[in-house]
Protein backbone atom coordinates (compact mmCIF):
# COMPACT_ATOMS: atom_id res chain seq x y z
CA UNK A 1 0.00 0.00 0.00
CA UNK A 2 2.85 2.46 1.08
CA UNK A 3 4.47 1.43 -2.06
CA UNK A 4 1.96 2.38 -4.31
CA UNK A 5 1.16 5.32 -2.64
CA UNK A 6 5.07 6.47 -3.34
CA UNK A 7 4.41 5.90 -6.85
CA UNK A 8 1.29 7.86 -7.23
CA UNK A 9 2.86 10.79 -5.57
CA UNK A 10 6.22 10.43 -7.85
CA UNK A 11 3.71 9.85 -10.85
CA UNK A 12 1.81 13.19 -10.00
CA UNK A 13 4.59 15.38 -9.29
CA UNK A 14 6.43 13.97 -12.81
CA UNK A 15 3.26 14.79 -14.75
CA UNK A 16 3.00 18.07 -13.25
CA UNK A 17 7.08 18.54 -14.38
CA UNK A 18 6.14 16.90 -17.94
CA UNK A 19 3.04 19.34 -18.22
CA UNK A 20 5.61 22.41 -16.95
CA UNK A 21 8.01 21.27 -19.64
CA UNK A 22 5.72 20.71 -22.62
CA UNK A 23 3.24 23.28 -22.01
CA UNK A 24 4.39 26.72 -23.23
CA UNK A 25 7.42 27.65 -25.21
CA UNK A 26 10.77 27.35 -23.95
CA UNK A 27 13.75 29.60 -23.19
CA UNK A 28 16.68 28.91 -25.84
CA UNK A 29 18.40 32.33 -26.48
CA UNK A 30 20.69 32.50 -29.71
CA UNK A 31 24.14 33.10 -29.14
CA UNK A 32 25.06 36.96 -30.71
CA UNK A 33 27.56 36.51 -33.65
CA UNK A 34 28.53 39.85 -34.20
CA UNK A 35 30.44 41.82 -31.96
CA UNK A 36 31.88 45.69 -31.90
CA UNK A 37 35.35 45.80 -31.49
CA UNK A 38 35.69 49.62 -29.90
CA UNK A 39 38.96 51.37 -31.23
CA UNK A 40 40.09 52.60 -28.38
CA UNK A 41 39.42 53.33 -25.17
CA UNK A 42 39.39 57.10 -25.25
CA UNK A 43 35.82 57.89 -25.29
CA UNK A 44 36.82 62.11 -26.32
CA UNK A 45 35.44 63.70 -29.61
CA UNK A 46 37.96 65.40 -31.80
CA UNK A 47 36.77 68.49 -33.50
CA UNK A 48 38.20 69.73 -36.19
CA UNK A 49 38.40 73.30 -35.35
CA UNK A 50 37.89 74.10 -31.10
CA UNK A 51 35.20 74.30 -29.21
CA UNK A 52 34.16 76.19 -25.88
CA UNK A 53 34.82 73.24 -23.38
CA UNK A 54 32.05 72.42 -20.51
CA UNK A 55 32.44 75.01 -17.74
CA UNK A 56 32.80 78.12 -20.21
CA UNK A 57 29.67 80.30 -19.55
CA UNK A 58 27.81 80.88 -16.50
CA UNK A 59 24.25 79.18 -16.97
CA UNK A 60 20.78 80.22 -16.33
CA UNK A 61 17.55 78.89 -16.53
CA UNK A 62 13.78 79.62 -17.16
CA UNK A 63 10.48 77.78 -16.91
CA UNK A 64 8.02 78.26 -19.74
CA UNK A 65 5.10 76.97 -20.45
CA UNK A 66 4.15 75.13 -23.72
CA UNK A 67 0.64 74.72 -25.21
CA UNK A 68 -0.35 71.50 -26.66
CA UNK A 69 -2.99 69.97 -28.64
CA UNK A 70 -5.42 69.44 -25.76
CA UNK A 71 -2.90 69.63 -22.68
CA UNK A 72 0.26 71.86 -21.45
CA UNK A 73 2.99 70.86 -20.40
CA UNK A 74 5.81 73.06 -18.18
CA UNK A 75 10.03 73.26 -19.88
CA UNK A 76 13.06 74.12 -18.54
CA UNK A 77 15.06 76.26 -20.71
CA UNK A 78 19.21 76.48 -19.86
CA UNK A 79 20.91 79.00 -21.46
CA UNK A 80 24.63 80.10 -21.31
CA UNK A 81 25.06 83.35 -20.36
CA UNK A 82 27.49 85.40 -22.94
CA UNK A 83 27.56 83.14 -25.31
CA UNK A 84 27.41 84.42 -29.16
CA UNK A 85 24.48 83.86 -31.50
CA UNK A 86 24.15 81.31 -33.62
CA UNK A 87 24.65 78.82 -30.52
CA UNK A 88 23.08 74.92 -31.12
CA UNK A 89 20.12 73.96 -29.20
CA UNK A 90 19.21 70.50 -27.69
CA UNK A 91 15.60 69.10 -27.04
CA UNK A 92 15.36 66.27 -24.36
CA UNK A 93 13.34 63.27 -24.33
CA UNK A 94 12.25 61.56 -21.57
CA UNK A 95 12.69 57.90 -20.81
CA UNK A 96 9.78 55.15 -19.66
CA UNK A 97 8.03 56.46 -16.71
CA UNK A 98 6.62 60.30 -15.01
CA UNK A 99 9.45 62.78 -16.16
CA UNK A 100 8.98 66.42 -15.38
CA UNK A 101 10.93 69.46 -16.84
CA UNK A 102 13.46 69.19 -14.00
CA UNK A 103 15.08 66.13 -14.81
CA UNK A 104 18.39 66.28 -16.78
CA UNK A 105 19.66 68.85 -14.87
CA UNK A 106 23.47 67.81 -15.07
CA UNK A 107 23.50 67.04 -18.54
CA UNK A 108 21.69 70.39 -19.43
CA UNK A 109 24.14 72.71 -17.32
CA UNK A 110 27.47 71.03 -18.50
CA UNK A 111 25.80 71.34 -22.56
CA UNK A 112 24.92 75.35 -21.84
CA UNK A 113 28.20 76.09 -19.99
CA UNK A 114 29.52 74.86 -23.41
CA UNK A 115 27.34 77.04 -25.16
CA UNK A 116 24.65 74.57 -25.99
CA UNK A 117 20.44 75.80 -25.59
CA UNK A 118 18.94 73.00 -23.87
CA UNK A 119 15.17 72.59 -23.10
CA UNK A 120 13.98 70.21 -21.16
CA UNK A 121 9.65 69.85 -21.47
CA UNK A 122 7.97 67.64 -18.86
CA UNK A 123 6.22 64.45 -20.59
CA UNK A 124 3.06 64.66 -21.39
CA UNK A 125 0.81 62.06 -19.02
CA UNK A 126 -2.51 62.59 -20.16
CA UNK A 127 -2.08 60.38 -23.11
CA UNK A 128 0.90 58.39 -21.36
CA UNK A 129 -0.20 55.34 -19.57
CA UNK A 130 1.29 51.82 -18.89
CA UNK A 131 -1.44 49.87 -21.47
CA UNK A 132 -1.08 52.70 -23.72
CA UNK A 133 1.49 54.43 -25.60
CA UNK A 134 1.48 56.36 -29.00
CA UNK A 135 4.98 56.67 -30.03
CA UNK A 136 4.28 59.08 -33.05
CA UNK A 137 1.77 61.07 -31.10
CA UNK A 138 4.38 61.77 -28.29
CA UNK A 139 6.79 62.75 -30.83
CA UNK A 140 4.76 65.16 -32.66
CA UNK A 141 3.89 67.01 -29.01
CA UNK A 142 8.00 66.98 -28.64
CA UNK A 143 8.26 68.77 -31.95
CA UNK A 144 5.98 71.67 -30.55
CA UNK A 145 8.54 71.97 -28.05
CA UNK A 146 11.31 71.68 -30.72
CA UNK A 147 9.98 74.50 -32.60
CA UNK A 148 10.03 76.62 -29.11
CA UNK A 149 13.90 76.00 -28.78
CA UNK A 150 14.57 76.48 -32.61
CA UNK A 151 13.25 79.96 -32.42
CA UNK A 152 14.73 81.10 -29.04
CA UNK A 153 17.02 83.91 -29.49
CA UNK A 154 20.41 82.87 -29.71
CA UNK A 155 19.78 80.11 -30.95
CA UNK A 156 20.58 78.49 -34.79
CA UNK A 157 17.48 77.28 -35.83
CA UNK A 158 19.47 74.87 -38.42
CA UNK A 159 21.67 73.62 -35.38
CA UNK A 160 18.77 72.39 -33.18
CA UNK A 161 18.77 68.63 -32.16
CA UNK A 162 17.00 66.27 -30.08
CA UNK A 163 18.84 63.94 -26.85
CA UNK A 164 16.83 61.17 -26.50
CA UNK A 165 17.36 58.60 -23.68
CA UNK A 166 15.93 54.82 -22.97
CA UNK A 167 12.01 54.69 -24.50
CA UNK A 168 12.81 58.94 -25.56
CA UNK A 169 15.49 56.75 -28.29
CA UNK A 170 12.44 55.26 -29.90
CA UNK A 171 10.79 58.40 -30.01
CA UNK A 172 13.49 60.85 -30.92
CA UNK A 173 14.21 58.81 -34.94
CA UNK A 174 10.53 59.40 -35.09
CA UNK A 175 10.43 63.20 -34.52
CA UNK A 176 14.03 63.89 -36.87
CA UNK A 177 11.77 61.53 -39.95
CA UNK A 178 8.63 64.00 -39.20
CA UNK A 179 10.24 67.41 -39.39
CA UNK A 180 13.62 67.21 -41.13
CA UNK A 181 14.69 70.10 -39.80
CA UNK A 182 16.03 68.35 -36.70
CA UNK A 183 19.64 68.74 -36.60
CA UNK A 184 21.11 65.74 -35.12
CA UNK A 185 20.26 62.85 -32.72
CA UNK A 186 21.68 62.13 -29.63
CA UNK A 187 20.38 58.41 -28.68
CA UNK A 188 21.28 57.28 -25.20
CA UNK A 189 20.83 53.96 -24.06
CA UNK A 190 18.84 52.99 -27.06
CA UNK A 191 16.78 49.91 -27.30
CA UNK A 192 16.18 49.88 -30.28
CA UNK A 193 14.25 46.45 -30.72
CA UNK A 194 10.81 46.35 -29.92
CA UNK A 195 9.96 46.87 -26.20
CA UNK A 196 9.02 43.10 -25.76
CA UNK A 197 12.12 41.90 -27.09
CA UNK A 198 13.90 44.18 -24.91
CA UNK A 199 12.24 43.41 -21.77
CA UNK A 200 12.90 39.79 -22.15
CA UNK A 201 16.54 40.04 -22.99
CA UNK A 202 16.89 42.87 -20.03
CA UNK A 203 14.90 39.43 -17.94
CA UNK A 204 17.27 37.39 -19.20
CA UNK A 205 20.44 39.40 -18.16
CA UNK A 206 19.26 39.97 -14.68
CA UNK A 207 18.23 36.26 -13.90
CA UNK A 208 21.98 35.47 -15.22
CA UNK A 209 23.24 37.79 -13.25
CA UNK A 210 21.25 37.01 -9.99
CA UNK A 211 22.29 33.10 -10.56
CA UNK A 212 18.55 31.98 -10.66
CA UNK A 213 18.46 28.14 -11.72
CA UNK A 214 17.50 27.26 -14.93
CA UNK A 215 13.77 26.52 -14.40
CA UNK A 216 13.34 29.96 -13.18
CA UNK A 217 13.75 31.11 -16.92
CA UNK A 218 11.22 29.08 -18.32
CA UNK A 219 9.00 32.14 -17.30
CA UNK A 220 10.92 34.69 -19.71
CA UNK A 221 9.06 33.65 -23.02
CA UNK A 222 5.46 32.78 -21.10
CA UNK A 223 5.60 36.02 -19.48
CA UNK A 224 6.99 38.44 -22.29
CA UNK A 225 5.53 36.42 -24.98
CA UNK A 226 1.88 36.75 -24.02
CA UNK A 227 -0.48 38.83 -25.01
CA UNK A 228 -1.35 41.31 -21.47
CA UNK A 229 -4.72 40.61 -19.65
CA UNK A 230 -7.46 43.14 -20.66
CA UNK A 231 -5.86 43.85 -24.02
CA UNK A 232 -3.98 47.22 -25.14
CA UNK A 233 0.05 47.21 -24.80
CA UNK A 234 0.54 47.39 -28.68
CA UNK A 235 2.87 49.65 -28.06
CA UNK A 236 5.11 46.61 -26.96
CA UNK A 237 5.37 45.38 -30.41
CA UNK A 238 7.01 48.83 -31.35
CA UNK A 239 9.47 48.55 -34.56
CA UNK A 240 11.57 51.42 -34.93
CA UNK A 241 13.55 50.57 -37.66
CA UNK A 242 11.46 51.60 -40.43
CA UNK A 243 11.58 55.01 -39.08
CA UNK A 244 15.90 55.23 -38.78
CA UNK A 245 15.93 53.81 -42.27
CA UNK A 246 14.74 57.22 -43.50
CA UNK A 247 17.19 59.13 -41.09
CA UNK A 248 19.34 61.94 -42.68
CA UNK A 249 20.78 63.66 -39.56
CA UNK A 250 24.22 61.96 -37.72
CA UNK A 251 23.64 60.47 -34.54
CA UNK A 252 25.55 60.02 -32.00
CA UNK A 253 24.90 57.00 -29.91
CA UNK A 254 25.89 56.16 -26.23
CA UNK A 255 25.81 53.13 -23.96
CA UNK A 256 26.72 52.35 -20.40
CA UNK A 257 29.13 48.81 -20.55
CA UNK A 258 27.26 48.48 -16.76
CA UNK A 259 23.35 48.60 -18.27
CA UNK A 260 22.87 44.72 -18.66
CA UNK A 261 18.85 45.44 -19.95
CA UNK A 262 20.07 47.20 -23.37
CA UNK A 263 21.18 45.09 -26.29
CA UNK A 264 24.72 46.93 -26.08
CA UNK A 265 26.43 45.55 -29.47
CA UNK A 266 22.54 44.53 -31.39
CA UNK A 267 21.17 47.84 -31.05
CA UNK A 268 24.14 50.37 -32.17
CA UNK A 269 24.52 47.50 -34.84
CA UNK A 270 21.21 47.76 -36.11
CA UNK A 271 20.91 51.62 -35.98
CA UNK A 272 23.93 51.71 -38.05
CA UNK A 273 22.15 48.90 -40.56
CA UNK A 274 19.09 50.93 -40.76
CA UNK A 275 20.83 54.43 -41.42
CA UNK A 276 22.48 52.89 -44.41
CA UNK A 277 19.34 52.24 -45.93
CA UNK A 278 19.14 55.60 -46.87
CA UNK A 279 22.43 55.89 -47.65
CA UNK A 280 23.46 58.08 -44.17
CA UNK A 281 26.54 56.84 -42.52
CA UNK A 282 27.04 59.55 -39.97
CA UNK A 283 27.23 57.82 -36.68
CA UNK A 284 29.42 57.84 -33.91
CA UNK A 285 29.53 55.23 -30.82
CA UNK A 286 31.04 56.11 -27.47
CA UNK A 287 30.73 53.30 -24.06
CA UNK A 288 31.47 54.60 -21.03
CA UNK A 289 32.93 52.29 -18.92
CA UNK A 290 30.84 50.53 -15.66
CA UNK A 291 27.86 53.19 -16.25
CA UNK A 292 24.39 52.37 -15.87
CA UNK A 293 21.55 53.19 -17.99
CA UNK A 294 21.52 56.84 -17.08
CA UNK A 295 25.41 56.76 -17.90
CA UNK A 296 26.00 57.14 -14.11
CA UNK A 297 28.71 55.59 -11.84
CA UNK A 298 27.66 55.87 -8.43
CA UNK A 299 25.38 58.06 -8.91
CA UNK A 300 27.54 61.16 -11.23
CA UNK A 301 27.59 60.70 -15.09
CA UNK A 302 30.46 59.04 -16.05
CA UNK A 303 33.92 60.69 -16.80
CA UNK A 304 34.02 62.39 -19.63
CA UNK A 305 30.50 61.69 -20.89
CA UNK A 306 29.36 65.56 -21.36
CA UNK A 307 32.75 66.51 -22.45
CA UNK A 308 32.03 64.14 -25.46
CA UNK A 309 28.60 65.64 -25.96
CA UNK A 310 29.17 68.99 -26.24
CA UNK A 311 32.24 68.60 -28.08
CA UNK A 312 30.20 65.99 -30.52
CA UNK A 313 27.26 68.72 -30.96
CA UNK A 314 29.24 71.94 -31.12
CA UNK A 315 31.52 70.52 -33.58
CA UNK A 316 28.98 69.47 -36.02
CA UNK A 317 28.84 68.71 -39.13
CA UNK A 318 32.65 67.69 -38.98
CA UNK A 319 32.36 65.43 -35.74
CA UNK A 320 29.34 63.61 -37.41
CA UNK A 321 32.03 61.40 -39.32
CA UNK A 322 34.93 62.24 -37.27
CA UNK A 323 37.11 59.60 -36.33
CA UNK A 324 37.36 57.12 -34.18
CA UNK A 325 33.19 56.13 -34.77
CA UNK A 326 33.41 53.65 -31.80
CA UNK A 327 35.52 53.96 -28.63
CA UNK A 328 35.21 53.76 -25.24
CA UNK A 329 34.96 50.34 -22.76
CA UNK A 330 34.30 47.12 -24.61
CA UNK A 331 31.03 46.06 -24.47
CA UNK A 332 29.14 42.48 -24.19
CA UNK A 333 26.36 41.20 -25.12
CA UNK A 334 26.58 37.29 -25.41
CA UNK A 335 22.96 36.48 -26.93
CA UNK A 336 20.32 38.30 -28.92
CA UNK A 337 17.66 39.96 -28.68
CA UNK A 338 14.95 39.03 -30.81
CA UNK A 339 11.49 38.07 -31.43
CA UNK A 340 9.29 35.64 -28.80
CA UNK A 341 6.74 33.36 -29.23
CA UNK A 342 3.40 33.36 -28.10
CA UNK A 343 2.16 30.65 -24.90
CA UNK A 344 -0.55 28.85 -26.28
CA UNK A 345 -4.15 29.70 -25.39
CA UNK A 346 -4.56 28.43 -22.45
CA UNK A 347 -1.64 30.64 -20.81
CA UNK A 348 -1.83 33.99 -23.09
CA UNK A 349 -4.19 37.40 -22.54
CA UNK A 350 -7.05 37.02 -20.15
CA UNK A 351 -6.44 32.96 -19.49
CA UNK A 352 -3.39 33.97 -17.70
CA UNK A 353 -5.40 35.85 -14.88
CA UNK A 354 -8.89 33.62 -15.40
CA UNK A 355 -6.71 30.13 -14.74
CA UNK A 356 -5.63 31.27 -11.47
CA UNK A 357 -8.79 32.75 -10.86
CA UNK A 358 -11.14 30.25 -12.05
CA UNK A 359 -9.30 27.64 -9.43
CA UNK A 360 -8.92 30.08 -6.79
CA UNK A 361 -13.12 30.48 -6.98
CA UNK A 362 -12.88 26.16 -6.90
CA UNK A 363 -11.31 26.48 -3.74
CA UNK A 364 -13.36 29.08 -2.05
CA UNK A 365 -17.12 28.08 -3.14
CA UNK A 366 -16.69 24.57 -1.38
CA UNK A 367 -15.89 25.74 1.89
CA UNK A 368 -19.08 29.05 0.78
CA UNK A 369 -21.89 26.64 0.34
CA UNK A 370 -20.46 24.94 3.08
CA UNK A 371 -21.15 27.71 5.87
CA UNK A 372 -24.39 28.76 3.97
CA UNK A 373 -26.07 25.10 4.75
CA UNK A 374 -24.36 24.45 7.73
CA UNK A 375 -27.62 24.59 10.30
CA UNK A 376 -29.89 22.61 7.91
CA UNK A 377 -26.74 19.80 7.88
CA UNK A 378 -26.50 19.32 11.14
CA UNK A 379 -30.60 19.13 11.42
CA UNK A 380 -30.14 15.82 8.69
CA UNK A 381 -27.14 14.80 10.34
CA UNK A 382 -24.98 15.06 7.09
CA UNK A 383 -21.47 15.89 7.32
CA UNK A 384 -17.78 15.40 6.03
CA UNK A 385 -16.20 12.71 7.60
CA UNK A 386 -13.62 13.80 10.10
CA UNK A 387 -10.51 12.48 8.15
CA UNK A 388 -12.28 13.73 4.86
CA UNK A 389 -12.60 16.96 5.89
CA UNK A 390 -8.96 17.26 7.12
CA UNK A 391 -7.37 16.14 4.14
CA UNK A 392 -9.25 18.57 2.15
CA UNK A 393 -8.83 21.58 4.43
CA UNK A 394 -4.87 20.35 4.16
CA UNK A 395 -5.04 20.29 0.18
CA UNK A 396 -6.49 23.48 -0.33
CA UNK A 397 -4.05 25.25 2.18
CA UNK A 398 -0.97 23.34 0.40
CA UNK A 399 -1.97 24.63 -2.83
CA UNK A 400 -2.22 28.19 -1.90
CA UNK A 401 1.01 27.66 -0.41
CA UNK A 402 3.00 27.04 -3.37
CA UNK A 403 1.53 29.90 -5.30
CA UNK A 404 1.97 32.27 -2.41
CA UNK A 405 5.56 30.90 -1.74
CA UNK A 406 6.40 31.24 -6.11
CA UNK A 407 4.85 34.94 -6.14
CA UNK A 408 7.32 35.59 -2.51
CA UNK A 409 10.50 34.29 -4.59
CA UNK A 410 9.85 36.50 -7.45
CA UNK A 411 9.85 39.38 -5.69
CA UNK A 412 12.68 38.62 -3.83
CA UNK A 413 14.41 37.33 -7.14
CA UNK A 414 12.95 40.60 -8.83
CA UNK A 415 14.62 42.89 -6.11
CA UNK A 416 17.83 41.34 -6.25
CA UNK A 417 17.86 41.67 -9.83
CA UNK A 418 16.96 45.45 -10.25
CA UNK A 419 19.44 46.75 -7.46
CA UNK A 420 21.70 44.51 -9.19
CA UNK A 421 22.55 42.45 -6.13
CA UNK A 422 23.20 38.72 -5.63
CA UNK A 423 21.90 36.38 -2.69
CA UNK A 424 22.60 32.63 -3.74
CA UNK A 425 21.28 32.16 0.31
CA UNK A 426 17.89 33.29 -1.31
CA UNK A 427 17.76 32.50 -5.03
CA UNK A 428 18.93 29.04 -4.35
CA UNK A 429 17.59 28.46 -1.28
CA UNK A 430 14.49 29.79 -1.62
CA UNK A 431 14.12 27.97 -5.08
CA UNK A 432 14.63 24.64 -3.33
CA UNK A 433 11.63 26.04 -0.66
CA UNK A 434 9.47 26.68 -3.64
CA UNK A 435 10.00 23.14 -4.54
CA UNK A 436 9.54 21.92 -1.69
CA UNK A 437 6.50 23.15 -0.80
CA UNK A 438 5.28 22.10 -4.32
CA UNK A 439 6.35 18.61 -3.80
CA UNK A 440 4.29 18.62 -0.51
CA UNK A 441 1.19 20.67 -1.75
CA UNK A 442 1.06 17.56 -4.50
CA UNK A 443 1.84 14.54 -1.60
CA UNK A 444 -1.13 15.92 0.03
CA UNK A 445 -3.06 16.07 -2.91
CA UNK A 446 -2.79 12.54 -3.71
CA UNK A 447 -3.38 11.92 -0.04
CA UNK A 448 -6.42 13.49 0.06
CA UNK A 449 -7.91 11.66 -3.12
CA UNK A 450 -6.47 8.28 -1.81
CA UNK A 451 -7.95 8.56 1.43
CA UNK A 452 -11.39 9.36 0.16
CA UNK A 453 -11.30 7.15 -2.87
CA UNK A 454 -13.89 9.02 -4.69
CA UNK A 455 -14.19 6.80 -7.66
CA UNK A 456 -14.25 3.72 -5.05
CA UNK A 457 -18.28 2.07 -4.75
CA UNK A 458 -17.92 2.13 -0.88
CA UNK A 459 -16.75 6.04 -1.23
CA UNK A 460 -17.20 8.16 1.72
CA UNK A 461 -19.89 10.42 0.41
CA UNK A 462 -21.95 7.32 1.22
CA UNK A 463 -20.80 6.40 4.61
CA UNK A 464 -21.34 8.23 7.43
CA UNK A 465 -24.94 9.11 7.30
CA UNK A 466 -23.69 10.67 3.85
CA UNK A 467 -22.08 13.88 3.17
CA UNK A 468 -24.92 15.88 1.43
CA UNK A 469 -24.47 17.31 -2.17
CA UNK A 470 -22.74 20.57 -0.15
CA UNK A 471 -20.29 18.02 0.93
CA UNK A 472 -19.76 16.60 -2.44
CA UNK A 473 -19.08 20.17 -3.98
CA UNK A 474 -16.91 21.20 -1.47
CA UNK A 475 -14.56 18.05 -1.42
CA UNK A 476 -14.33 18.07 -5.47
CA UNK A 477 -14.41 22.09 -5.72
CA UNK A 478 -11.29 22.46 -3.08
CA UNK A 479 -9.35 19.68 -5.05
CA UNK A 480 -10.42 20.51 -8.18
CA UNK A 481 -9.29 24.08 -7.46
CA UNK A 482 -6.13 22.86 -5.83
CA UNK A 483 -4.75 21.06 -8.95
CA UNK A 484 -5.90 24.24 -10.87
CA UNK A 485 -3.03 26.16 -9.04
CA UNK A 486 -0.83 23.00 -9.05
CA UNK A 487 -0.98 23.15 -13.03
CA UNK A 488 0.03 26.78 -12.86
CA UNK A 489 2.46 26.29 -10.70
CA UNK A 490 4.12 23.41 -13.07
CA UNK A 491 3.74 25.78 -16.00
CA UNK A 492 6.05 28.68 -14.18
CA UNK A 493 8.64 26.15 -13.39
CA UNK A 494 7.39 25.17 -10.22
CA UNK A 495 7.93 21.15 -10.57
CA UNK A 496 11.25 19.63 -11.78
CA UNK A 497 11.55 19.83 -16.13
CA UNK A 498 10.98 16.17 -17.34
CA UNK A 499 12.39 17.28 -20.96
Amino acid sequence: MKARFLLAVLGTILLLGLVGSIAGPAWDPEPLTEQLIVETDDVTISTAEPTAPVGTYETTTSDVEIELDGASVTARLTAPVGAPDGQPGMLFMHGAGTAGHTNFTDQAQALASAGVYVLVPAKRMDTYTTRSRDYEGMARDYLVSWELLASTPGVDPERVGIYGESEGAWISPIAAVLEPRVAFLVMVAAPVVPPREQGAFAMDNYLRNTHVPWPVFRAIPRATGAHIPGGGFEYVDFDVSPWQQQLTQPVLMVYGTGDTSMPLVQAPLQVIDDMAVNGNDEYTLRYFAGANHGIRIDGALAPGFTDALAAWTLGLPATGSAEPRIAGDQPEQTYEARALPSPRWYANGDMLIWSVVASALLLVIGPILWVLTALPRRRSGRRLPGPVARHTAATGLAALAVLVTFVAYCAQVADLALNYRTNDLVVLGGWIVVQAVGVLAATVLVHSVWTAKPFHPERWSKRDRRAGRSGVLLWWGTHLGALGLLLVAAYWGVYPAVV
